[in-house]
């Protein structure tokens, strides 16, 4: 595929800034933007949020739960019924 320049003005603050979110995400610029392009293409909106919010071990904990299906509560079947285990 062939590879085209594109250039960005933006204020040299905002840029540094940038590049060293992309550095701790793990990203070069250039690979961010055409990350952010390509998505927004694909979703015809602006699509997404990245950021480094990193969950705490107790949401780790339960995301792992979820994931192999541990220490879930019960189930209902209507409101009614959850409120009945609720009130018990």
């Amino acid at each position: 595929m062939a590879q085209t320049n594109v250039n960005i003005r933006m204020d040299d603050t905002l840029k540094q800034q940038f590049d060293h979110l992309c550095n701790e995400l793990g990203l070069t610029m250039t690979a961010a933007f055409t990350i952010f392009a390509k998505t927004m293409v694909r979703q015809q909106r602006i699509p997404f949020e990245i950021s480094l919010d990193t969950p705490n071990a107790e949401t780790l904990a339960a995301i792992r739960d979820v994931n192999q299906g541990k220490n879930l509560s019960k189930t209902f079947s209507s409101v009614a019924e959850l409120m009945e285990d609720l009130n018990s």
